[in-house]
């Protein structure tokens, strides 16, 4: 079993930065894929980014340019730099990781971009 613990989220300004953090802890070796999903009140989560044990990415459109994952391999530790931040940007922030076939989700943090 993996436990992906995240934290970082909370509120902020249109326009300021926030950094998430997703820990992986338990038998959390050959880790692959680690991702951060959203999801919005009313809408369905879906993936904000995602990036490999190589360091290769993937991001939703609507959030190229302002944000950006990265990973600690050594800490099975993913990141995700939150920069030019909307009031859109509004969700819980999920972190997952796989595993071979088996993939893992964390609590979730909030996220909340409001003047």
């Amino acid at each position: 079993q993996v436990q992906l613990v995240e934290s970082g989220g909370g509120l902020v300004q249109p326009g300021g930065s926030l950094r998430l953090s997703c820990a992986a802890s338990g038998r959390a070796f050959d880790i692959s894929t680690m991702g951060w999903y959203r999801q919005a009140p009313g809408k369905q989560r879906v993936l904000v980014a995602a990036i490999t044990r190589a360091g290769g990415t993937n991001y939703a459109d609507s959030v190229k340019g302002r944000f950006t994952i990265s990973r600690d391999n050594a800490k099975n530790t993913v990141y995700l730099q939150m920069n030019s931040l909307k009031p859109e940007d509004t969700a819980v922030y999920y972190c997952n990781a796989w595993q071979l076939l088996t993939v893992y989700w964390g609590q979730g943090t909030q996220v909340t971009v409001s003047s």
